[in-house]
């Protein structure tokens, strides 16, 4: 009997340390240490969540226990939450009250952040503060060298961004300079502008949606941010469903999961259906083999593999323009979009068929010469796009040899490409399919 209890007490434990290389747990870390301590003050009552360290996806969070469908995740106290409640109530209230003109919610939470960071030990929220990222991968804080080094649609998003911010920065130096009287240092100093940059990166990547009344103190942009401690350690995963939201009767931000999670698993909430372009312009992060994921096709790269003397091109283009097809055109898992054929059937009108372009939209097969042709040219962009894709990745892989401290960066841009490129040569086969079935 003793020796069978000694074997299956060997099992039990190779098995635990088995589920713990999935993550490495960090709750034992004094930054975690303090800010559960922090938390309980404030409420929270420990959930089976601990912090740790995972391969794929970095810090998150591991259940210690078999997570059911339908199962309460986290709550977390209102009192717990960063809102501009929490902004209002602070030395900062004041100030913001008397602004005119008033100052964006944003804005005063960027205010918040940024001061309580300053304060250091003195801050309320320094447990807090004390584990949130230093540094950040969002666009804006890239370097020029991978911006342009990024798709075409995501490089405008990542430059209006950066203007976005900039803008932002530059707008509200005068209300900076108005809490001189709160700060011994000078004002300028404390709210430069890679300070507002990591305070807005902060709550553009790690806030939660909650809606607050309108207030006459704030501008009529949406107050809808809440910062959630601990909470936001959770990672995305493009395969799971939640429900989240502000239990009114609790007085806390809830969420539940709707899928199964193992013992000492990460638990990961879903952002939205978001492409990895999305991803990377709002949170800073690629999702390997993200199921939304999707390859642009710009009008310009459509219109390359089309004889310009065709006399009904300029017609052709009023009516995709027209209804909204010059956009929007992708290649995904499952080949080319029904958008991007429905605008090539219609450029591969012949001049006998092009009174027919209506039922094209339609979605009507109008001869099997329009669909061989519709084919072929998608087949040509798709390869076209998969050399472009492979030229970048070489650039980036001799990039990555050569600027040491761009390494981090130059891996995200890399990561995007590398899910474009399997994205383009599996559109590749099916394409390669499709014909063969019309020809």
């Amino acid at each position: 009997m003793r020796k069978n209890r000694g074997r299956t007490g060997r099992k039990r434990r190779r098995k635990h340390l088995q589920s713990f290389m999935h993550g490495v747990n960090c709750s034992h870390k004094l930054e975690y240490i303090e800010l559960k301590k922090w938390l309980k003050d404030r409420g929270f009552e420990d959930s089976n969540l601990r912090p740790a360290q995972f391969q794929g996806t970095g810090r998150g969070l591991m259940t210690t226990k078999a997570l059911q469908a339908g199962e309460l995740v986290i709550s977390l106290p209102e009192k717990c939450l960063l809102t501009t409640d929490t902004v209002l109530s602070s030395c900062l209230g004041e100030y913001i009250i008397k602004w005119k003109p008033p100052v964006s919610p944003l804005i005063a939470l960027c205010t918040f952040l940024i001061a309580e960071k300053h304060a250091g030990e003195k801050s309320l929220w320094k447990p807090y503060l004390d584990v949130l990222p230093k540094s950040y991968t969002c666009p804006v804080c890239l370097e020029q060298d991978v911006v342009t080094l990024l798709p075409e649609p995501l490089r405008n998003k990542a430059e209006e961004q950066r203007m976005m911010v900039h803008e932002l920065y530059t707008s509200s130096k005068a209300f900076f300079s108005s809490l001189q009287s709160l700060f011994a240092e000078n004002t300028g100093t404390i709210f430069n502008y890679s300070a507002l940059e990591w305070a807005w990166c902060t709550i553009n990547t790690r806030t939660i949606y909650m809606k607050h009344p309108q207030r006459e103190c704030f501008s009529l942009e949406p107050d809808v941010y809440a910062l959630a401690p601990y909470l936001d350690l959770l990672n995305h995963s493009p395969n799971v469903q939640v429900k989240a939201a502000f239990n009114e009767q609790t007085r806390s931000y809830e969420i539940r999961t709707n899928s199964q999670c193992k013992k000492y698993e990460e638990v990961f909430i879903c952002y939205g259906p978001h492409d990895n372009q999305r991803l990377l312009l709002e949170y800073g992060f690629v999702a390997i083999d993200n199921p939304h994921s999707t390859v642009y096709v710009s009008s310009d790269i459509l219109l390359k593999y089309f004889p310009p003397l065709d006399k009904q091109r300029h017609a052709k283009l009023s009516i995709l323009k027209d209804h909204d097809f010059l956009q929007n055109l992708t290649f995904g898992w499952d080949g080319p979009s029904w958008r991007l054929l429905t605008a090539l059937k219609l450029l591969s009108l012949g001049a006998d068929e092009f009174t027919c372009w209506r039922r094209v939209l339609l979605g009507d097969v109008i001869s099997a010469r329009n669909e061989q042709r519709a084919l072929n040219i998608t087949a040509k962009i798709c390869h076209f796009l998969a050399e472009k894709t492979q030229r970048v990745l070489l650039q980036i892989s001799q990039l990555k040899r050569d600027k040491e401290n761009l390494k981090k960066h130059l891996s995200l841009a890399e990561a995007l490409h590398m899910e474009d490129l399997k994205i383009l040569q599996k559109s590749a086969e099916i394409l390669c399919n499709l014909k063969a079935t019309t020809a």
